[in-house]
Parts: structure tokens; C-alpha cells; sequence
């Protein structure tokens, strides 16, 4: 956590939420069952990432009250949640492609980056008193992971019903993204990019 101000109880209350759902989040992903099949260790490491997702948006939910961004975490939960159920559809003929061992090495080699950089800036995220800009920074860094590691794994051999997952987590991150930064722009009147 990176403060440099008193927080309100509020915020602690917030913020001591999130990083137990980040903490969990870290745990899942690392902690997942691998097999030879990047198909399958990019659902199985996908799945705890898009549900800290949507406890962190519900963590939101119990504080906020701008709407613009009350949007945003209602539309992570739908997403997300349809993302998880479609991942977990089509789990057991994915996982049955199996990849070779240097495909596998290469894979993990810039997943590993990914998944470093994003949990390091999304606990270093600079906390506030505005629970809302400290939402956006902590979702920023988590989306760009998720966008990094669809794209990742679409350099590689995978399964045909995963490749429509991917894209449509690429499409629905990069725009979160853009709204995020829109908005926390607009709040604290930074200028956009």
C-alpha cells in the first residue's frame, strides 16, 4: 500500500478488502493445477483472476456512489462472470490439447512477466481517500494483465473454442481500460493521454 495521507475508516475498510481478494487472487494463479496444455493452465490460471475481478467490483459496489463507475463494476461482473462459464464450458476438450515442451517454456516465460509486472502495480497501486481512483488504479493494471495473457497465449497453440474467449476478454479489457482512464483523467484532472 502506498499512502501518503490519513485514511478515513472507510478506506481502510476498502482497501483491507481488496488486498484479501488480491492475496487470493495471487494464490489461485499460482497455486493452479498445470498440465502440458496451455489451453487448459490459461483457464485454470484465467478463472481466479476474472473472479478477484468481480469481488473487487462488488468491494466497490458497497462504497460508490458515481455512477459512471458503478457502470464499469456492474459490467466486470456480467463479463466476467459469462467469461468464467464459458471458460469452465469448455475446460475438458480444451485441456486435452496438450503442447510441446519448449511451447510451454516460452509461454511461461513472458506469463510469468505479465502476472509479476500486474501484481506488483496493483499492490504498489497509490491509495487515497477517493475510493473510486483507488479502484480504477488497482482495475487498470488488472485488466492490462488480462489483455497481456489472452494475447500471450494466443501466440500458441490452443484450443479453437478457447481463441473466441480471448478475443472477446481482449475487446471487453481494452475498453474498460479506456473508460477507466477517461474517468480517473477527468477526476483528477490529468491530462489525457
Amino acid at each position: 500500500m502506498n499512502n501518503q495521507q490519513a485514511l478515513s475508516n472507510v478506506t481502510e475498510k476498502y482497501l483491507s478488502r481488496f488486498y484479501e481478494i488480491l492475496e487470493e487472487m495471487i494464490h489461485g494463479m499460482t497455486c493452479a493445477e498445470l498440465t502440458d496444455s496451455i489451453s487448459h493452465n490459461f483457464i485454470v490460471q484465467m478463472i481466479p483472476h476474472h473472479m478477484a475481478a468481480i469481488e473487487m467490483s462488488r468491494n466497490l459496489l458497497k462504497y460508490t456512489t458515481f455512477i459512471p463507475l458503478q457502470e464499469i463494476a456492474s459490467n466486470i461482473i456480467t463479463e466476467q462472470t459469462k467469461s468464467i462459464d464459458d471458460m469452465k464450458r469448455v475446460l475438458d476438450c480444451c485441456g486435452g490439447l496438450q503442447n510441446s515442451r519448449k511451447e510451454l517454456q516460452t509461454y511461461y516465460k513472458y506469463y510469468d512477466r505479465i502476472t509479476t509486472e500486474m501484481f506488483c502495480e496493483m499492490k504498489n497501486a497509490v491509495s487515497t481517500n477517493n475510493i473510486n481512483e483507488n479502484f480504477m488504479r488497482e482495475m487498470i493494471p488488472h485488466h492490462q494483465g488480462a489483455v497481456r495473457m489472452s494475447e500471450n497465449a494466443l501466440c500458441f497453440t490452443i484450443c479453437p473454442q478457447l481463441r473466441p474467449i480471448l478475443d472477446a476478454i481482449i475487446k471487453s479489457q481494452k475498453k474498460g481500460i479506456r473508460q477507466m482512464e477517461c474517468l480517473l483523467c477527468n477526476i483528477t484532472n490529468a491530462s489525457c493521454k
